[in-house]
């Protein structure tokens, strides 16, 4: 059949001193502008009986806390103010605080009390927010109230109504879709900007994760080390110890951002630190720091503060999902109680080879485009592997369905062996990254369903020979070709395949190619390239498709023949006259074309993995 297709030495203290200029200048500068451009911000939402400012502030006064430290019961931790720091970072100021507490004393700074209040003669000064790394003291840096009671207020009082989101995926469609690359953007750390200097950090916030192995927890520290977090094997849901309608949240009490739910968790856990009416002020510094979010925001418990050399921090879990943070900004977030973010469900079922039943997981995923390919690629990792990590032969088959909003769905099923679950990842997190991240038109996630299948066997074969019935043959004869595949530990297996020539095909050489789903991957993209290269949002789905839809247990016969007709960018014109191709191949023209490609095709399902390919000669003769 016919067919075409379709992630301390002088200098350096000479540039530090350069570096520390310039900083203050930048921040007299930004000073000045805030200033005069905003000068009623601070004013209206400002209350001397109830906040107290920098200028206030001496080294030696009384202060204390407030944060859970057990269950959700909010407790008061004496501290001593030890200095008040301008700019500490460009623009940033902070208050310099130290512990008395013996429990402070004990764990050192504690990730997990970013955003606790600190008070100073009974007035809030602002929230814990950074510390230093490997601190025996509990030292902590404080971010005034003032710079955290402005978020938000900046982009309202000018009328914004959304922001850019900075840290999205840049991903190059020109050249055609390449899933590999996207994997890459998706699992590469990038560089952290929460370091100040001197093993100056802002507080990470812990990840608690449930239901997920160990070694998917250990793994996944890389990807979310970036946004100021730090994994911690979690308890899933409160456990029963505190009742929901016992729970609120206020000054000091645990603050939630609940990244998945269900089956599978995995929880950022902060502090509040302030609450306006039904506005929440929590972390004391940004999460993502993109300005608008939407993510759930839930009350919470620490069920144990954890003492480490490295970083102490709380092992805390969420009772009840009451609002969600809209506003992520360098001083704080915020949300209002009541509002609903928006996630979406995930189901995952695993029927692994030494598990008596398949093991379903149903989840709920909040919608962010930046974190969420993340946290769903722990996810899927970690429900493969709940029983362990895969046996050296292995071989996952996997269906993968994702809904999007107003738009086809984009489904694929495949298989991989002795290869770990790369394959599936890079295809099924690379679709949803590019789908939540594409320029086009905003695509939302409806549903993203997994059926994963692992078995203990390894099923890659190679090609050991390739025979023809002639190896020269006439214009509408029929050419038979026979392969035997030789598979892993297995015996070889015979495939028969039959070409109908073309009537019409001219005399001369022509390349038959007998390859596995690799190789005929790579045939499909350099012959039409433009499958590959969205316009929108639809030709995307297009794209995606024609890459995921490709099996590697499918042995694939091709006869590539002479192209006929043109391609323009996506519409195909196989019969157009060649006057006519040399008119829109002019080259003053801005359209991509290229000769429309023609070749024979037929397949048949191996069960295996044919890993390589042979390429044969067949003459037509006249």
């Amino acid at each position: 059949m016919l067919r075409s297709k379709g992630f301390v030495n002088p200098d350096m203290g000479f540039f530090l001193l350069c570096l520390l200029v310039c900083a203050g200048t930048f921040c007299w500068a930004g000073e000045q502008l805030h200033k005069t451009s905003t000068p009623n911000l601070s004013e209206g939402a400002w209350d001397p009986a109830k906040y107290i400012g920098l200028d206030e502030i001496r080294p030696g006064m009384e202060a204390y806390c407030l944060t859970a430290y057990k269950g959700a019961e909010i407790e008061k931790f004496q501290m001593e103010v030890l200095s008040v720091v301008r700019n500490v970072r460009p623009g940033r100021d902070a208050i310099l605080v130290q512990g008395l507490d013996e429990r402070f004393i004990h764990t050192g700074p504690v990730a997990g009390c970013s955003g606790s209040p600190v008070y100073i003669d009974g007035r809030l000064a602002g929230a814990l927010a950074f510390a230093w790394l490997y601190s025996k003291d509990p030292l902590y840096g404080v971010t005034p109230i003032k710079e955290i009671i402005e978020v938000g207020r900046l982009g309202s009082a000018l009328g914004v109504t959304d922001s850019p989101d900075v840290a999205r995926f840049v991903f190059d469609f020109s050249t055609g879709l390449d899933f590999a690359k996207v994997y890459e953007q998706i699992t590469t750390a990038r560089v952290s900007e929460r370091n100040i200097q001197g093993g100056l950090t802002f507080l990470p916030c812990p990840l608690a994760t449930a239901g997920l192995p160990v070694e998917v927890c250990e793994q996944m520290g890389d990807l979310v080390e970036p946004f100021g977090l730090m994994v911690v094997p979690g308890i899933g849901g409160s456990a029963g110890t505190v009742k929901a309608e016992d729970v609120q949240l206020e000054p000091g009490a645990c603050l939630i951002v609940p990244l998945i739910t269900g089956d599978i968790q995995m929880e950022v856990v902060g502090t509040v630190t302030e609450v306006e009416s039904d506005k929440v002020y929590g972390f004391g510094h940004s999460f993502t720091g993109h300005g608008r979010i939407d993510l759930p925001m839930a009350t919470g418990q620490v069920h144990a503060v954890v003492s480490s050399m490295r970083r102490s921090f709380k092992f805390a879990s969420s009772i009840e999902i009451v609002g969600a943070l809209t506003i992520d900004e360098a001083a704080a977030v915020s949300g209002h109680i009541g509002a609903k973010a928006r996630m979406f469900p995930l189901t995952i079922t695993v029927d692994h080879y030494n598990d008596a039943q398949k093991r379903p997981y149903n989840c709920q995923v909040a919608d962010n485009r930046l974190l969420t390919p993340r946290v769903l690629l722990l996810a899927v990792a970690g429900a493969t592997l709940y029983l362990g990590v895969l046996p050296p032969d292995h071989m996952i088959e996997y269906q993968v369905t994702i809904g999007v909003e107003d738009a086809d769905p984009v489904t694929f099923e495949n298989v991989s062996t002795s290869v770990g679950l790369e394959e599936m990842l890079v295809e099924s997190i690379s679709s949803v990254a590019i789908l939540m991240n594409n320029p086009y038109k905003e695509a939302d996630i409806e549903s993203i369903d997994f059926n994963v299948c692992v078995r203990p066997k390894n099923i890659s074969s190679r090609i050991w020979s390739v025979d023809l019935s002639d190896s020269s043959v006439k214009a509408g004869q029929q050419l038979d070709v026979a392969v035997v595949v030789e598979t892993f530990l297995a015996e070889k297996k015979k495939y028969q395949f039959g070409l109908k020539i073309p009537d019409e095909l001219a005399p001369g050489v022509y390349d038959l190619i007998v390859c596995g789903g690799y190789d005929y991957r790579e045939f499909f993209r350099k012959a039409a390239p433009y499958k590959f290269v969205p316009q929108n949002l639809a030709t995307l789905i297009e794209a995606m498709n024609n890459i995921l839809t490709v099996s590697r247990d499918k042995l694939y016969c091709l006869l590539v023949l002479p192209p006929a007709g043109i391609a323009v960018e996506g519409a195909e014109l196989p019969d157009l006259p060649a006057t006519r191709v040399l008119v829109l191949r002019d080259a003053k023209r801005t359209l991509r074309t290229q000769p429309y490609p023609r070749w024979l095709e037929n397949s048949l399902t191996t069960g295996t993995v044919i890993v390589d390919k042979k390429i044969m000669r067949v003459i037509v003769e006249e």
